[in-house]
């Protein structure tokens, strides 16, 4: 297919959703809530692991078999569903519409096939939450799946380079996330003007921590992975829990994780502001 022709295609494409533009605005603020309410358990089951000076951790599935076991869980856990549904939904509308203008330039391309990649992910994280109510189980950790995925391509020819530039992708992605946090990115998507000054502040500041926390739980997994990559050990690769529980083992480790998982607590909280005040457009 030509650009233009893709071009073409998303104009139409961008016709149509501006005509559903309700819908959508819906769909994301909900997913952005979900996305929060996820992150906001993970991080506080990591300080409550921080504050036992010892203890499990969790990543996203965790979280998800966390809520199952709350007083009405199922429901609870089908809602969260629905929400991460309507999240992974918005990505691909940002992918399809290109609702923050990044163009049909291959640079654009590949921000919009990232957008893409991040609604299927959490596709499949609303998949685990249905098997959690319909009595199944929420498939591998993040863990398993680390390990997996890095067994897999072990194998392949220059299976190990491969990995260890996943590793320094993840370690790239995570130092992105600290950046962002230190020039406060977020802030250009939000109605500013909607909120009073010290509203302004606070979301500012708990967005600034809880981006340089995520980016540091990124920059571990980018670190395990070149470590699984360099002595041919898959098993070594980690996912999210492992990160957390990787900075409990370290000295201070309890300090660490408590101040990581804190900052986990507050990119939750952040999706949340952003489910009020983010900037949809179509």
């Amino acid at each position: 297919m030509k650009v233009e022709d893709f071009s073409a295609d998303s104009d139409k494409a961008r016709e149509l959703a501006h005509k559903a533009r309700p819908w959508v605005d819906k769909l994301a603020r909900l997913g952005y809530a979900t996305k929060g309410l996820v992150y906001t358990i993970i991080g506080v089951i990591a300080a409550m692991a921080a504050l036992r000076g010892g203890g499990e951790t969790a990543d996203s599935r965790g979280a998800l078999e966390e809520i199952v076991r709350q007083p009405y869980g199922r429901v609870m856990l089908l809602v969260v569903a629905a929400g991460l549904a309507c999240y992974a939904l918005w990505r691909l509308t940002q992918a399809v519409m290109d609702t923050e203008d990044k163009g049909s330039e291959w640079k654009g391309l590949a921000v919009r096939a990232g957008y893409a990649c991040i609604g299927f992910v959490y596709f499949g994280l609303g998949y685990s939450a249905v098997s959690l109510v319909l009595g199944g189980d929420a498939g591998d950790s993040s863990d398993e799946k680390s390990r997996y995925w890095t067994a897999t391509f072990m194998v392949l020819p220059f299976g190990r380079l491969l990995i260890g530039l996943a590793g320094l992708g993840f370690i790239g992605f995570g130092l992105w996330q600290c950046y962002k946090a230190y020039k406060r990115k977020f802030q250009k998507k939000m109605k500013r003007g909607e909120m009073s000054e010290g509203a302004d502040k606070l979301i500012t500041g708990v967005g600034q921590y809880g981006f340089a926390s995520r980016g540091v739980v990124f920059g571990v997994v980018g670190v395990f992975l070149i470590q699984a990559a360099l002595r041919a050990r898959a098993h070594e690769a980690r996912g999210l829990g492992g990160a957390l529980h990787a900075l409990e083992e370290q000295p201070a480790g309890p300090w660490v994780l408590g101040v990581v998982a804190l900052g986990l607590v507050a990119y939750g909280l952040l999706m949340f502001a952003l489910a009020l005040y983010r900037r949809i457009d179509v």
